[in-house]
C-alpha cells in the first residue's frame, strides 16, 4: 500500500507538478526577453544620432537673433507652447513627431534667410522659454509637466512623417468640431492628398469645441465697413443675411452680405471668429455667430488626437488618422 501512494505521488509530480514549473519559467523567460527588447529600444531612442538637422537656426523675432539649438531641445519649448502638459502622452508625442516635420519642411522651404524657423506661429511655430512656460504653469505641476513633455519629445526622437519618401507640410490645428478641412478651402491652392476630410468623435468634450461672437446690426456694418465702404445690409430681408455655400467638412464657404457675398475665411477674420464651422442666428437687434471647433481644421486636431490617445491609440495611429497614405520614417533615411 505504502509503494502505491509513493507511485501516485511520482505520478502527480511529473504530470501536473513539473510542467508548471516549466510554464512558469517560460513565462519568466518571455518576460524577461521583452523587458530587453523594451530596453533595447528605448536605448536607441535615446542614444540617437542626427546624421543631419540635429541642430537648427532658430530666429527670435522679437530681438532679431538667431539661436542655434539642438532640435530635440527646441522641439520641447514647442510642444510646450503648443499642446497642454495635460493631455495624454501618446497625444503629445504625436505632436511631438508633428511639430518635428514641421520643422524640418519649413527647413526644406525657407522663409528665413538667416535662420531655419522663427519662434512665431503666425509665421512658423509657436516657440516658448523654459523659464516663461513653468511661471505659468501651477508651482506643483512644473517639473512634472516638463519632463512629461520632454518624454514625448525624446521617446520619438529622429521620427518624422513622410509622403512618398518626402516630410509633409504637417499642419494641425486646436479642434475640427468634428471634421477636418482640406487646405484649399483655407489658402487655395492645390492643395496636399494627404491632407483630407476626416472625422473624429469626442471633440465636443473640449471647451474649445462650442464659442460665440454676438454683435449689434451696428458693429456688424461698421466691421464690415473696414473692407466694403459701400456695404448695404437690408435686415428685415432673410435672403440679405445667409450663408450661400458650404466645404465639404460643413464650413463656411460663402456667405452673403447685403450687396457683397465674403468667402467663409474672410468672415472668420473680420468677426475674430475660431473657426469658419458657424451658424448665423438673428437675435432681436443682434447678430450672433455660433461656432464650432477652433482653428483652420487643417491637419492634425489636437483635442482629436487626445480623444484617441483616450482610446488607446499609439501615436503612431493618431498621425495616420489624420494624414492620409503616410509613413513614420527615420528622419537619418531622408
Amino acid at each position: 500500500m505504502k509503494k502505491v501512494f509513493i507511485y501516485f505521488f511520482v505520478f502527480l509530480l511529473i504530470f501536473f507538478l513539473l510542467p508548471a514549473l516549466l510554464t512558469k519559467k517560460n513565462v519568466e523567460a518571455k518576460v524577461s526577453d521583452n523587458k530587453e527588447i523594451n530596453a533595447t529600444e528605448e536605448e536607441k531612442v535615446e542614444n540617437y544620432d542626427y546624421k543631419n538637422y540635429g541642430t537648427i537656426k532658430l530666429l527670435h523675432l522679437e530681438t532679431n537673433e538667431v539661436e542655434e539649438v539642438p532640435i530635440d531641445t527646441y522641439l520641447v519649448n514647442v510642444v510646450s507652447a503648443e499642446m497642454p502638459a495635460d493631455f495624454e502622452i501618446e497625444a503629445l508625442k504625436a505632436q511631438s513627431v508633428v511639430a518635428r516635420t514641421y520643422t524640418i519642411y519649413k527647413i526644406q522651404n525657407k522663409k528665413h534667410d538667416n535662420a531655419d524657423i522663427c519662434d512665431n506661429s503666425g509665421c512658423c511655430q509657436a516657440w516658448i522659454s523654459k523659464e516663461e512656460r513653468l511661471a505659468r504653469w501651477d508651482e506643483g505641476v512644473r517639473e512634472s509637466n516638463w519632463q512629461k513633455i520632454e518624454q514625448a519629445v525624446n521617446g520619438t526622437k529622429g521620427k518624422i512623417i513622410t509622403y512618398e519618401g518626402k516630410p509633409i507640410n504637417a499642419f494641425f490645428h486646436s479642434n475640427s468640431g468634428g471634421k477636418t478641412e482640406v487646405p484649399v478651402n483655407v489658402w487655395g491652392g492645390t492643395g496636399y492628398p494627404y491632407l483630407q476630410v476626416v472625422e473624429t468623435s469626442g471633440e465636443d468634450n473640449y471647451t474649445q469645441y462650442n464659442s460665440e461672437v454676438v454683435l449689434s446690426k451696428e458693429e456688424l456694418l461698421e466691421k464690415l465697413k473696414v473692407n466694403y465702404s459701400d456695404i448695404s445690409i437690408d435686415f428685415n430681408n432673410n435672403d440679405d443675411l445667409k450663408i450661400l455655400e458650404y466645404t465639404d467638412s460643413g464650413r463656411v464657404k460663402t456667405v452673403k452680405f447685403g450687396n457683397h457675398n465674403l468667402s467663409g475665411t474672410e468672415t472668420r477674420s473680420l468677426f475674430g471668429l475660431r473657426s469658419t464651422n458657424f451658424e448665423i442666428i438673428k437675435e432681436n437687434d443682434n447678430i450672433k455667430f455660433s461656432v464650432k471647433g477652433y482653428g483652420h481644421g487643417v491637419g492634425m486636431s489636437q483635442t482629436g488626437a487626445n480623444t484617441l490617445a483616450k482610446e488607446g491609440k499609439f501615436y503612431e495611429d493618431i498621425i495616420k488618422h489624420f494624414y492620409i497614405g503616410v509613413e513614420i520614417q527615420d528622419i537619418n533615411n531622408l
